[in-house]
C-alpha cells in the first residue's frame, strides 16, 4: 500500500484494461501516480526509492559487472539477467539520490520478473506516463528513458547470445 491507497481486485482489473500495452505491475504504478497530484507523485517516487532492493553479493562485490547509465544525474548502475525466460533487474544508486533511485524503483517494480518480450514491448515513452515530467527536470526524465533503453539493449544482447550459442 503506497500513500494510503489500497488496491481492490476491481481496481486492478480496471488498471489492466486502461493500460493494456504494459505489464500489470507497471500499469498499477502508472495508475498510482496518475491518481494523485504532483506533490504526492514525488512522495510515491521517494517510497519506491526506499524499496529498491540492495544488490546481491555477486554484483556488490564486482561492480565492474554493472553498466553505468551516464545520462542519469546521479551515478546509476544496472544489470539485467534472464533466467528461465524471466527478466531480473539489479540497480545500484546512492541513497542520497532519491529521484534516480525512485526511477530505478519504478522500473524494478514494474518490470522485474516479466518475460524478455514483455519488457521489450514496453513503449519507450513509458517514463512520461507517470506524470513526473511536471515534477522533475527534463534531464532527470532523460535518465529514466536511458535506464529503460539500457535494460532493453541488455535483453536484446542476451537474446542474441542465446540464439548464436
Amino acid at each position: 500500500m503506497r500513500c494510503g491507497f489500497r488496491w481492490s481486485r476491481e481496481r486492478r482489473a480496471s488498471t489492466e484494461r486502461r493500460v493494456s500495452d504494459v505489464p500489470a505491475p507497471l500499469a498499477e504504478l502508472i495508475d498510482d501516480f496518475g491518481s494523485v497530484g504532483p506533490k504526492d507523485r514525488l512522495q510515491l517516487l521517494l517510497e519506491l526509492s526506499e524499496e529498491l532492493p540492495d544488490l546481491p553479493e555477486r554484483y556488490a562485490d564486482h561492480p565492474d559487472q554493472l553498466e553505468q547509465v551516464h545520462e542519469c544525474q546521479s551515478p546509476l548502475f544496472l544489470a539485467v539477467e534472464i533466467v528461465d525466460d524471466t527478466v531480473r533487474l539489479f540497480f545500484s544508486a546512492p541513497k542520497e539520490a532519491p529521484t534516480t533511485r525512485g526511477f530505478a524503483g519504478i522500473l524494478h517494480t514494474g518490470l522485474n520478473g516479466q518475460s524478455p518480450q514483455a519488457v521489450l514491448d514496453v513503449p519507450d515513452d513509458i517514463p512520461f506516463r507517470f506524470g513526473l515530467a511536471e515534477a522533475v527536470s527534463p534531464l532527470r526524465m532523460r535518465g529514466m528513458v536511458a535506464m529503460l533503453s539500457r535494460i532493453k539493449r541488455q535483453i536484446r544482447v542476451s537474446a542474441e547470445g542465446r540464439d548464436v550459442g
